[in-house]
């Protein structure tokens, strides 16, 4: 299995509102390995879930977690920020700084230990191909999508291929795990009526490929 510790899902599918003790009961319910959790809703305090937390991911960098790079800032603002704390992974996304294969490139050049968490959605959302950086990435979230349309149902014509995504990860060595990310955040213009089931029908999707 190409994944250190299988396959998760990003605890946001399960809803904002979802308490994390239940969310990772309904993860582990439907066979996901490890979860991932928002930092910013920890509130310092981690809960005891049914199984283990794969990725925390937050606003604010901490060390060997995942940050969300800040809009509307400078160059310069941003590496000082992701040179914050060591050995932090960044989301790479639309409307920030990273949201090329360069400019990727050039921030992780600049920040010592820096790695991704490379969101395949995003990733072609913003019109580049995952693998273009794969070799910078410490943690994949994989979704369906296509340039312009950020989440797509796995049976629809996107433009993630899952299977050169997985194979092509492996045959670097990547060793990191793998999570499968959709979300109903309307607030936020992204929309979705049932973000796990449509988890649930990728992860069926990839977890041949994972296991191959």
């Amino acid at each position: 299995m190409a994944a250190g510790k299988g396959l998760g899902i990003v605890s946001v599918a399960f809803g904002i509102g979802c308490p994390y003790p239940e969310a990772g009961r309904q993860a582990a319910e439907l066979g996901f390995d490890h979860i991932d959790l928002g930092l910013d809703r920890l509130d310092g305090v981690e809960p005891e879930l049914a199984l283990p937390v794969g990725d925390r991911i937050g606003s604010t960098p901490r060390t060997g977690c995942t940050v969300r790079p800040p809009r509307n800032c400078t160059w310069e603002e941003g590496v000082a920020f992701l040179r914050s704390e060591p050995m932090i992974r960044v989301e790479p996304g639309p409307r920030s700084l990273l949201d090329t294969a360069d400019a990727i490139r050039a921030m992780c050049a600049e920040v010592p230990g820096l790695r991704l968490t490379l969101d395949t959605g995003w990733s072609v959302f913003c019109g580049f191909d995952p693998l273009e950086v794969a070799d910078l990435t410490g943690h994949v979230q994989l979704r369906q999508a296509r340039p312009g349309t950020p989440q797509m149902h796995v049976d629809d014509d996107g433009d993630v291929d899952f299977a050169a995504v997985i194979a092509g990860f492996a045959a670097i060595g990547y060793s990191g795990l793998f999570s499968v990310e959709y979300f109903d955040l309307p607030d936020m213009n992204l929309p979705l009526d049932d973000p796990v089931g449509w988890s649930v029908d990728l992860a069926n999707r990839v977890r041949p490929l994972l296991a191959a």
